[in-house]
């Protein structure tokens, strides 16, 4: 990290650690296997210190997807829905249809505004959609962005012209976009939990 400080109103954004990504069959290969490790690490550090903590669970629309309400794909993983109500900051509970944690249920800019956050962190599934769409959102909207880059995962994906790019080839896309573009400051997990702690 820069030498900008982390705020003490700093939030945790964790978004749709869901267990529908556990699916392979349906989502292909992914990339970094630490991104659990990880995640876990950030919300311990966070409800530690008392900062807020806002968990995001997308509800799909689409027909198929694992991630529809009502299957089990749509729970989020164990080890993120046993650390729910567990810190001593504030908590949000926030449910979407979209990319962006910032059209979701309930409204988190209002949520931010009320509770004075100005710096969130990034983290969860899939790096280069809803985490990248989350915090692209965020800095334009003017929110200082951290990037948790190694507590994010995605998987390999089909575009155009048959072009086929691997997940560490998207995540490290994500990666040169928020960070190259302004959008967002990509850290690591190991920088945010001493900074947390610090």
């Amino acid at each position: 990290m820069n030498e900008r400080e982390l705020h003490s109103k700093a939030a945790l954004v964790v978004i749709d650690v869901q267990k529908g990504f556990d699916e392979k069959e349906f989502w292909g290969p992914r990339d970094n296997p630490d991104a659990e490790e990880n995640i876990a690490a950030l919300i311990e550090a966070w409800q530690a210190t008392g900062r807020p903590v806002v968990f995001v669970r997308h509800d799909s629309l689409k027909p198929g997807s694992p991630l529809r309400p009502g299957q089990p794909g749509n729970d989020l993983k164990d080890f993120v829905e046993e650390r729910r109500g567990k810190g001593e900051g504030p908590e949000l509970f926030v449910t979407k249809t979209v990319n962006s944690a910032f059209y979701g249920t309930p409204d988190l800019r209002e949520w931010f505004e009320a509770e004075g956050i100005h710096q969130f962190v990034v983290t969860g599934i899939q790096t280069n959609m809803c985490a990248e769409t989350t915090a692209r959102m965020g800095g334009n909207l003017g929110y200082e962005v951290l990037f948790a880059l190694d507590a994010t995962h995605t998987f390999d994906l089909t575009g155009p012209y048959g072009w086929r790019l691997t997940a560490g080839e998207l995540a490290r896309a994500t990666a040169v976009t928020l960070h190259g573009g302004g959008f967002a400051e990509v850290v690591t997990t190991a920088e945010l939990v001493a900074a947390a702690k610090g």
